[in-house]
């Protein structure tokens, strides 16, 4: 947060709205909605007013509280709703003092780390939506090359938050000279757009010496953010930037890939009984989380759960009973025939009835 009011007073200072505009943006999508908000859901929804709860709230209202007093400026009337809402006041924002950065709480190298986690959950959540594998169902692993140790640890010290994020059982980092039992090929891809007006004649001499980069030289290209490259026209290297071409990988049978400004990861898709059964055992618990609330249950209300499917799901799904009652504040989960009961989808070609009976 102080980073952005340090990043919107300088663009306000320099009579730059659209760069304000485009911060605050993205700050409340990327950071507050779809990051921070998501990662806290637990935290909001404890049934007890906890510490840790009230924390939660008081963290979101200050940035939020923060946010309206910065685009008051460039949405003079939704800021003045905004802030009204947060504050219960008649007192307007074009009142309030503008937010002053507090440079003792900025700590970049947390930004950095929280940015890549960022990255990595974007790229995964991504390679799952193209293979319609949903979030809900557990995955393996996801593996990830490094450039060098800093990014190494800077993951090592995410991977619990990015796991919960995407659903994987595992990060493994794969450091240079390791050798994964999975093998990921890059290659260069020149953008003729760039190297055109940069290389002029040169450009289809240099592509091809782009085309020709080894790994060697694109972990060089990935790291460095250039690289030199030796065309065959003789008129010696040419200089070649990371925003002039574009990282391909190519996806593994079993895996898929995805490679981004310098940060590639491979999604083990491939699946065992285990990690069906679980998927399935999350599938289960939304559906009836749906059902409490349609029923009208109190978030602390506990549940009898009967379930009314085949033997061979039940087979399936006995190593996650505990999560599913839990989850579901369940006393007891019971497996039975529910007289009349229509069927849901839990997954393709897999239905089941359930019923929730509320328990004192």
């Amino acid at each position: 947060m102080n980073s952005l009011i340090q990043e919107v007073t300088e663009a306000y200072e320099a009579l730059e709205p659209t760069k304000v505009a485009r911060a605050i943006q993205s700050f409340a999508i990327d950071d507050l909605s779809n990051w921070h908000v998501r990662q806290s859901r637990r935290r909001f929804w404890k049934g007890e007013m906890s510490d840790d709860k009230r924390n939660a709230y008081q963290t979101l209202h200050a940035c939020l509280r923060s946010l309206s007093v910065m685009i008051s400026p460039i949405a003079p009337f939704y800021a003045d709703r905004l802030y009204r809402d947060l504050t219960g006041s008649d007192e307007s924002v074009h009142l309030a003092s503008f937010p002053e950065v507090d440079a003792a709480c900025i700590d970049s190298e947390l930004e950095a780390r929280m940015a890549l986690a960022q990255q990595i959950s974007s790229q995964v959540l991504s390679l799952r939506k193209r293979e319609r594998l949903r979030v809900r169902q557990p995955l393996r692993r996801v593996l990830v090359p490094v450039l060098n140790e800093q990014m190494a640890s800077r993951i090592e010290t995410m991977a619990s938050l990015i796991k919960g994020e995407v659903n994987v059982k595992a990060i493994e980092v794969i450091r240079d000279g390791e050798n994964p039992d999975v093998s990921i090929v890059k290659r260069v891809k020149p953008d003729f757009k760039a190297l055109g007006p940069k290389f002029g004649k040169r450009m289809k001499a240099v592509a091809a010496a782009v085309n020709a980069l080894d790994a060697e030289g694109i972990v060089v290209l990935e790291r460095e953010g250039r690289v030199a490259v030796d065309p065959a026209d003789g008129q010696g290297e040419a200089m070649v930037e990371a925003s002039e071409v574009a990282i391909m990988t190519d996806d593994i049978p079993g895996w898929l890939v995805s490679s981004i400004d310098g940060v590639t990861v491979a999604l083990d898709i491939s699946l065992d009984d285990a990690l069906k059964g679980e998927g399935l055992a999350r599938e289960l618990v939304n559906r009836v989380q749906h059902m409490r609330k349609d029923a009208g249950l109190e978030v602390t209300d506990r549940i009898a759960l009967t379930v009314d499917a085949a033997p061979e799901l039940e087979a399936v799904m006995k190593d996650n009973l505990v999560y599913i009652a839990d989850e579901t504040l369940a006393n007891e989960v019971c497996w039975e025939v529910i007289p009349g009961a229509d069927k849901i989808e839990l997954s393709e070609g897999i239905n089941v009835a359930l019923a929730v009976t509320k328990q004192d």
